[in-house]
């Protein structure tokens, strides 16, 4: 009995759940392909005198759907939680090959935070103050804490404080501290955030937004290394990496008056630049699988949500983020919260983020190192229809290549398998030289005066 066009899409739905679900609980995706393959050897052989011979192909044909929308499922949850590290392991220590994705709570495989892994990391060794330049939302506390973090005095306090948020005639004392009766209101010492974070490292947040006046004073504390407390003759030394921070161009807000010229020359010993999230847009999909997984576990929605309508994501991969992740980590929280779905819906993302939603869904452009692919979509494999097992085996192997840019160690590692097992199977499907055609290919159509023969 042929099934209708609802029950159709119903059974596609719940195919590709269960291979989120699969991938969202770390079974291995080589498990997955053969329990299907031992299920449908199993119906076989229990149902065998019930299949007619001309039943068979139909039946065969819905076993191997059933498999391409599982893996479907698998494969797009492992895509957006794995950035799409596409380059060899064997070259980690060249930063234009980087393959992190994560760093010190830091979130992005796109070459942008990978240069900022590496500029965290210089700056951690040194001791020099240090200025983060970027937008509001783009997580520059964030890359303050990895700094002190990766820091050779990691154990002692970091202090962040949110200089706009002070009153103008209280700033002085809270940084620097005072002494009793110094004013109204002032009945017992203070020692000041600098003196707070002794050893360890203060963030000045948006120091643009302190009064000049202060300013100097800062000045002078990283020029000599001490604290006057308000109504104290005497100085305190102190020993604090400080580490400041701004929503606005350092060179833009000189000119403007709002950041001292010799205040700037000092902090900008070390300058660390936070793209905006539009101009890395690559993560989009790592950082909304990590904001579903955070907010799963501390929402507790009635239907845990396991993954994000193709729809959604490319009104995600669309929309330009004035608030950057921090506006990213709200959408995905109230979609999270009050979805009701296992997956996020277009509907469930705020209105502002739909009404960019027109056309087709796309997928993110990959970054490679100096090269850009656009992945083909897996579904296409539930079109395809292969025959035997061995054939949906195989294309799903070639898919999972295309996928980490044919990179074999990375492709072992999305298909939770060891490199071995992955070589067997590509000599017996006879995808071993399988890169080394691509990258031919690529270059003879790019390139073809430069290649080599």
């Amino acid at each position: 009995m042929a099934l209708s066009e609802h029950n159709s899409q119903q059974y596609a739905t719940c195919a590709r759940d269960l291979g989120e679900r699969l991938a969202l609980r770390g079974i291995p995706f080589i498990e997955v392909i053969l329990s299907l393959h031992l299920y449908e050897e199993g119906v076989s052989a229990v149902c065998r005198e019930e299949l007619t011979s001309a039943m068979e192909p139909s039946f065969a044909k819905l076993s191997h759907i059933r498999t391409a929308l599982v893996a479907e499922g698998y494969v797009r949850t492992e895509e957006a939680s794995s950035s799409f590290r596409v380059e060899s392991k064997s070259d980690v220590n060249r930063p234009e090959l980087d393959n992190r994705t994560s760093f010190h709570g830091l979130l992005g495989g796109s070459p942008a935070m990978r240069h900022i892994y590496d500029r965290v990391e210089a700056a951690a060794r040194a001791r020099g103050t240090v200025l983060i330049v970027g937008e509001s939302g783009t997580g520059k506390e964030l890359v303050a804490r990895a700094i002190h973090s990766m820091g050779s005095n990691s154990d002692a306090p970091f202090v962040a404080v949110n200089c706009p948020a002070i009153p103008r005639d209280l700033i002085e004392s809270e940084l620097f501290g005072h002494k009793r009766g110094s004013f109204s209101g002032a009945n017992v010492d203070y020692i000041g955030l600098f003196r707070a974070a002794e050893g360890g490292a203060l963030l000045l947040d948006e120091v643009t937004e302190m009064n000049l006046e202060t300013q100097s004073k800062l000045l002078r504390v990283l020029q000599e290394r001490s604290v006057r407390p308000v109504g104290s003759a005497a100085e305190l030394a102190v020993n604090v990496r400080v580490i400041a921070s701004t929503n606005r161009r350092p060179e833009e807000a000189v000119r403007m008056g709002l950041l001292r010229e010799d205040l700037y020359y000092r902090l900008q010993a070390h300058v660390i630049e936070i793209p905006p999230l539009r101009e890395r847009s690559e993560d989009i999909p790592l950082l909304t699988s990590h904001f579903i997984r955070l907010f799963n576990a501390d929402t507790a929605p009635v239907v845990p949500v396991i993954g994000i309508a193709e729809d959604a994501m490319a009104a995600l991969l669309r929309y330009s983020w004035p608030g950057n992740v921090r506006e990213l980590s709200n959408a995905i929280e109230s979609a999270v919260t009050f979805g009701g779905t296992s997956r996020i819906r277009l509907g469930d993302l705020p209105q502002n983020i739909r009404q960019n939603a027109t056309g087709v869904a796309l997928l993110p452009v990959i970054a490679t190192a100096g090269a850009e692919m656009q992945l083909a979509p897996v579904r296409q494999l539930a079109r395809s229809s292969p025959q035997t097992f061995d054939e949906i085996e195989r294309e799903l192997i070639e898919r999972t290549l295309q996928i980490a840019g044919h990179n074999k160690t990375y492709a072992a590692e999305l298909l939770h398998i060891s490199r071995k097992k992955l070589y067997a199977r590509l000599a017996k499907y006879g995808l071993l030289n399988e890169g080394r055609r691509a990258r031919r290919d690529t270059c003879l159509s790019e390139a073809p005066l430069v290649c080599s023969p």
